[in-house]
């Protein structure tokens, strides 16, 4: 499997502010480039400067936005996001295959074909009753993720978010050099949360994922630091 697309623990970086992610980051200082993703809360009330700080001190950054808009919009906020060379960006699969096209363009115009372009295919926090119910779509939820899967690639994308249990399907019909992203990951015995569609670090590495995406489990932990080794050990092993 191509390096790009394999072997990462992400951390959620799941606070308010810059100093509070900052002050989390800060035991973490032995850690050569950890890997952290910015979401919408974190960006969208602090701006630009949170990729700065981070970037300055040598993160790679997954920056979660889950973009979904007409082509011509998304082109734009892509290439204008591209200017902070951000390692991962993500876009929504429902946007269509032209969105999708127009999304991985603007990151090329803009200067950074380096950022893997990945796109949502099902909300982890979506069950297969809900997804039917209130999307009306009639098929099953592996089909739905897999046919967004192939959709992404076919727009030239680097990967998808999905859940682990659909990782090994994805696997199937886009190959090993296609990354898949998973968020949903808890710790055994640990809560679920608003999360449906869930699974272990080790079920992760085992069904196929790249990458793994860990939030709460780490930073509401007592120690996140002995949390985060225990996690890159079960996955990255």
């Amino acid at each position: 499997m191509n390096q790009r697309y394999s072997g990462d623990v992400i951390v959620a970086l799941d606070f308010k502010n810059l100093e509070e992610s900052l002050a989390f980051l800060a035991p973490f200082s032995g850690h050569d480039q950890l890997y952290v993703k910015v979401g919408m809360e974190l960006y969208l009330q602090n701006g630009p400067q949170v990729l700065s700080a981070l970037k300055e001190r040598g993160h790679r950054i997954f920056l979660d936005l889950k973009l979904h808009d007409i082509p011509n919009t998304v082109y734009g906020a892509s290439k204008g996001l591209a200017q902070f060379k951000v390692d991962m960006l993500n876009f929504h699969a429902a946007g269509g295959k032209e969105m999708l096209e127009a999304a991985k363009q603007g990151l090329l115009d803009g200067g950074s074909p380096e950022t893997l372009a990945i796109a949502v295919t099902q909300l982890t926090s979506t069950s297969q009753e809900q997804m039917q119910a209130e999307q009306l779509i009639s098929v099953d939820l592996v089909t739905s993720v897999r046919h967004y899967a192939q959709l992404t690639k076919e727009a030239g994308l680097d990967g998808v978010v999905a859940s682990v249990h659909e990782a090994p399907h994805i696997r199937e019909v886009c190959g090993q050099d296609f990354a898949i992203v998973t968020p949903g990951i808890r710790l055994v015995g640990g809560p679920s949360q608003d999360q449906k569609r869930i699974a272990t670090p080790e079920v992760a590495r085992q069904l196929g994922s790249s990458h793994i995406v860990v939030g709460r489990p780490i930073t509401l932990a007592s120690d996140p630091v002995a949390v985060y080794d225990g996690i890159c050990q079960s996955f990255l092993k």
